[in-house]
């Protein structure tokens, strides 16, 4: 029993983990020059190839029959929460960097739970202790993120010569997070998990009507394959910037292709099916630690004093929604 309580724990550690790899990869992938629209057509494919003949295998002689009214809610799902958001999130990544790529997406249990709300799929009573401590848990995660977003502070720089990629600091130095540019990226940043939270809230609906969990991720990632494709040729004429070779564009294509989209989408629809979309927004916060970690050792970017406040803020919210999920399985025991 206690197993089953902790599992869903353990997968969201999994899922945001796998989130910042994605976050410092595909900043280096745009970096080096690789086209927004072009990766997300590229990732899409290949996560349509890695889960197709595993949801076949699965899946097939015990999924539903898929309606068209069910199909067409899956492609606009996949329009909405992984064509139009990973397009804009693409874009919105040239103009800041992997850390505040992560810290802007601790606005999704803001908006999230605004959508839930609409949807009537979260409920808060604001006269019990937990629905109190709810809300305050997501003023601390938007106080911790506008932290890390708007006050950088005194920086620090570790003491590291060599990192994963030279090319990605001279471009912090040469575009530095400030200014319009910034302000654009931060916005179209936010554009972008809007979109992600309600992809979560959404999807709890169309699991309803098709609770095929693995065949659900990849007819969305077939329809955004070819959603994606239209983006790109739409936008990218140059055959050259089409070219993958054995570097970090393939890296990050496959990594993001075959387990962000692959894996961590289905690991995502199980979370929605057994905690609710609230519970998978509530834990972005992990994949901003990570992320901050791991780029300033990997990629050497610059820590700041706002970035280590902004992840204590954080941290507190994530010690009172763990209270707040305790109380609440309390109740629900009695």
């Amino acid at each position: 029993m206690e197993g089953s309580v902790k599992k869903p724990y353990l997968v969201v550690l999994a899922i945001q983990s796998i989130y910042a790899g994605m976050f410092l990869l595909s900043k280096v992938a745009f970096d080096v020059g690789m086209n927004a629209s072009v990766f997300v057509f590229y990732r899409q494919a290949a996560a349509t190839v890695f889960l197709l003949p595993i949801a076949l295998l699965v899946e097939r002689k015990t999924a539903p029959r898929l309606t068209f009214t069910t199909f067409f809610m899956i492609f606009m799902l996949s329009l909405i929460g992984i064509t139009i958001s990973l397009n804009i999130y693409g874009v919105a990544l040239k103009y800041t960097s992997a850390t505040l790529a992560a810290a802007t997406t601790n606005s999704l249990p803001v908006v999230t739970f605004l959508l839930a709300l609409l949807f009537r799929m979260e409920r808060v009573e604001l006269r019990s202790v937990g629905g109190i401590v709810k809300v305050l848990g997501i003023g601390l995660c938007m106080g911790g993120a506008a932290t890390i977003a708007f006050y950088r502070g005194p920086t620090m720089r570790l003491l590291m010569h060599h990192h994963l990629i030279n090319h990605h600091d001279q471009h912090l130095q040469v575009n530095p997070s400030s200014g319009q540019a910034w302000v654009k990226g931060v916005f179209l940043m936010l554009l972008a998990n809007t979109c992600w939270s309600l992809w979560l809230v959404v999807q709890g609906h169309v699991l309803k009507a098709y609770p095929s969990k693995l065949l659900c991720t990849t007819l969305q990632c077939f329809s955004s394959t070819i959603q994606s494709f239209v983006v790109a040729i739409a936008l990218v004429r140059d055959p050259r910037e089409w070219q993958l070779g054995w570097n970090v564009k393939l890296l990050s294509v496959a990594y993001c292709g075959i387990v962000v989209t692959g894996v961590t989408f289905y690991l995502q629809a199980w979370v929605v099916e057994k905690k609710g979309p609230l519970f998978l927004a509530m834990t972005t916060p992990l994949a901003l630690i990570i992320t901050i970690a791991t780029s300033a050792l990997l990629l050497g970017e610059i820590i700041s004093l706002g970035s280590v406040a902004g992840w204590r803020t954080i941290q507190c919210f994530m010690g009172k929604e763990q209270r707040a999920q305790n109380r609440n399985r309390y109740h629900f025991r009695r």
